[in-house]
């Protein structure tokens, strides 16, 4: 496996990369959060695709599955690694068991069902690893 390139800061990253497939970017407040998602005491960042709209197109990757989100990790070496990137349509941050973790809503489908109520997935980060606790 190829050593991931590390990225300086997320937001500039991600935004360089669309202000030039776009004529006009543009970004809401939530296009970054900036949370510890890895319980290490360093500021991680989510980037919501689905936050920005190119050329009057808002989050032109959404669709049916929802928007992509860009998981970064902050490293102590320096700069941050991109860990994941997951289409959800939502998600919520809170501490269970006394761990931070991640309530994804997403399409039923990655819950393995034909019904039309979202798949709801509990994820843990460990170190740059995403680990599910729970999908219903």
């Amino acid at each position: 496996m190829a050593q991931q390139q590390l990225v300086t800061d997320p937001e500039i990253y991600e935004k360089s990369h669309f202000n030039e497939q776009c004529k006009i970017a543009q970004y809401d407040s939530d296009f970054i959060s900036r949370i510890d998602i890895n319980n290490d005491g360093l500021t991680d960042a989510v980037v919501n695709e689905g936050a920005f709209s190119c050329d009057g197109a808002r989050g032109p990757q959404c669709d049916g599955d929802g928007c992509p989100y860009n998981f970064y990790v902050q490293v102590k070496e320096g700069g941050y690694l991109l860990i994941a990137t997951a289409r959800i349509y939502s998600y919520e941050f809170m501490k269970r068991f006394g761990n931070m973790v991640f309530a994804f809503k997403m399409h039923p489908r990655f819950c393995d069902r034909t019904d039309s109520e979202p798949c709801e997935m509990i994820v843990r980060v460990r170190g740059v690893t995403f680990v599910t606790i729970s999908k219903k």
